[in-house]
């Protein structure tokens, strides 16, 4: 009785635990936990963030980003400037080194998305397409979660 019990604690403490979208593959390039923060009503941008990883020999480039979910998708980057936090667009897209992963998290590389349709609803998904130099397009999507949601633990 005692295994049954702890097997079922140990159900609930997973089933507990927030969920996050499937990985994805295109090639030698892994697509892991995909996911968003919810925005307020009002709100005309959000975020989107994962991590890729080069499973590849050779380089390849995340060089695009496209959504229905906004009227404006960027690849941008958020980094120190002297005492000054700036984000900006990347303009010629982001490189995975053969055997890397990037990651794509707050303050950090991100998915920007402009002028949003509607706004990001806690459990939802949105839809992405990751467009890579090499490897090509594949369709994504965000799960999202609560508003300052901390970003999921990464698989080692």
């Amino acid at each position: 009785m005692t295994l049954h019990r702890l097997a079922l604690a140990a159900l609930c403490a997973v089933l507990a635990l927030p969920a996050f979208a499937l990985d994805y593959r295109l090639g030698a390039i892994e697509i892991a936990q995909p996911w968003a923060r919810a925005t307020p009503p009002t709100a005309e941008s959000g975020g989107g963030y994962l991590a890729i990883t080069n499973t590849g020999t050779t380089p390849d480039r995340l060089i695009a980003v496209k959504s229905p979910a906004a009227a404006k998708v960027e690849i941008h980057e958020m980094k120190m400037d002297g005492n000054i936090m700036r984000m900006r667009e990347v303009e010629k897209g982001i490189e995975v080194p053969p055997g890397a992963t990037v990651e794509l998290k707050p303050g950090g590389f991100h998915v920007m998305f402009m002028g949003l349709k509607a706004p990001f609803a806690k459990d939802a998904k949105v839809p992405l397409t990751l467009v890579f130099e090499k490897a090509g397009s594949i369709d994504v999507e965000l799960m999202v979660q609560a508003m300052g949601a901390p970003p999921p633990l990464h698989k080692q």
